[in-house]
């Protein structure tokens, strides 16, 4: 079988490496005409690793990132709200709570593709099914056949847009601001994933291998508001300035170029991922708000449940409706959770944030693990 890939991301690059290892033909088409370091830092829970692990390549992933043993939320004086010890769900079902530069895991993905695999420069103009055979155009105005299409170009996904012209992305209400830095000298808890939670937004910041901090700041306003677009690290340090200090130390600590920003958004969830020969993968099938990190997660479970899916059924019809029968409803559960945790996150109302901040303080851990534990039982 031979398989056309459009996109070069994690969601991308893990089927390719998935469907390699069990000798399927496959070509990566990426956009971009070169491969860049970019972006911040990646959450990976245990059922992303469990996904890794099937691939052959979580000890290069481990090796290049830090575990953490727990998550806590602060309110805006510095008080914890909640904090959940994810060590006993790593005992459980390995290595959780683990956080990496996404060009280093998109690093040790791309070594292990077989050679010629990924062509750079390459933006789909337009999908054709001929049969049993399913057509890529490219802008550039070559042309591709293969017995199998993945789209997984991401939450604008062209190819979803030709398809279901409908399905758009939809605004969450918040717009965000992510980098990497070298820790400005402040002091923060080298081993857990923090998140304060304050009347002008939500700042989280989590410690990197090598003294590296990711963060990102979530401030709620219009969609493609200009004053957001405009923010600078400073604007948003003096946006934070009543926080507790490690925070616009850490904002004002990153340059301009190190900056990345974007509106949140998601997908409603779909109601098919299969499309005759045409499959949506990772985010252009169920991009999530990045509230529950699992986005890139669940781009991987795609990858090892479809490859699964391949080796079970011979019938590629077959294989592509046992797939959407195991990824439907779990990534429209995930979308949805996503989504209202992040609505409450970014509460402004002092009634509703007291509300928030006792609900959480009550409960107690053992049902804040088990509620997170159907997500690290994957069926793989």
């Amino acid at each position: 079988m031979k398989v056309t890939i459009i996109g070069g991301g994690i969601g991308g690059l893990c089927a390719a490496i998935a469907l390699q290892q069990i000798g399927v033909e496959v070509k990566v088409y990426e956009a971009a005409p070169e491969l860049r370091p970019l972006g911040a830092g990646v959450g990976l829970a245990a059922n992303a690793m469990q996904g890794l692990q099937r691939l052959g390549v979580e000890d290069e992933v481990v090796a290049r990132g830090k575990q953490l043993t727990a998550l806590v939320i602060f309110d805006e004086h510095g008080n914890i709200i909640s904090k959940m010890d994810t060590r006993p769900l790593s005992r459980k079902y390995g290595i959780n709570n683990f956080v990496i530069h996404r060009a280093d895991l998109h690093e040790v993905l791309q070594q292990h593709l077989q050679p010629g695999t990924l062509v750079l420069g390459n933006r789909s103009a337009g999908v054709k099914q001929q049969g049993e055979q399913v057509q890529v155009s490219f802008t550039d105005g070559t042309k591709t056949t293969a017995d199998l299409l993945i789209a997984a170009d991401g939450i604008n996904s062209a190819i979803r847009q030709q398809l279901l012209p409908q399905s758009q992305p939809r605004y969450a209400g918040y717009t965000c601001w992510r980098g990497v830095v070298e820790n400005p000298g402040v002091e923060i808890n080298s081993m857990i994933s923090a998140e304060t939670w304050a009347p002008q937004g939500r700042v989280g910041i989590a410690p990197l291998k090598d003294g590296k901090i990711y963060w990102y700041a979530c401030i709620n306003a219009p969609q493609n508001d200009d004053r957001m677009r405009r923010m600078s690290p400073a604007d948003l340090a003096a946006h934070f300035a009543g926080l507790p200090p490690a925070v616009p130390a850490v904002l004002r600590a990153t340059s301009s170029e190190q900056l990345i920003w974007n509106d949140i958004a998601d997908l409603k969830p779909l109601k098919k991922f299969a499309y005759g020969r045409v499959l949506l993968l990772g985010d252009a099938a169920h991009a999530t708000s990045p509230n529950m990190g699992q986005g890139a997660c669940q781009a991987v479970e795609d990858a090892v449940v479809l490859r699964q899916c391949l080796q079970r059924e011979k019938n590629l019809t077959a294989a592509l409706a046992r797939y959407e029968k195991l990824r439907l409803a779990r990534t429209a559960k995930v979308i949805r959770l996503s989504r209202l945790l992040g609505s409450v996150s970014q509460w402004q109302n002092p009634v509703l944030r007291s509300i928030r901040k006792m609900t959480f303080k009550l409960m107690p851990d053992a049902i804040t693990r088990s509620q997170m534990e159907w997500l690290y039982k994957v069926d793989f």
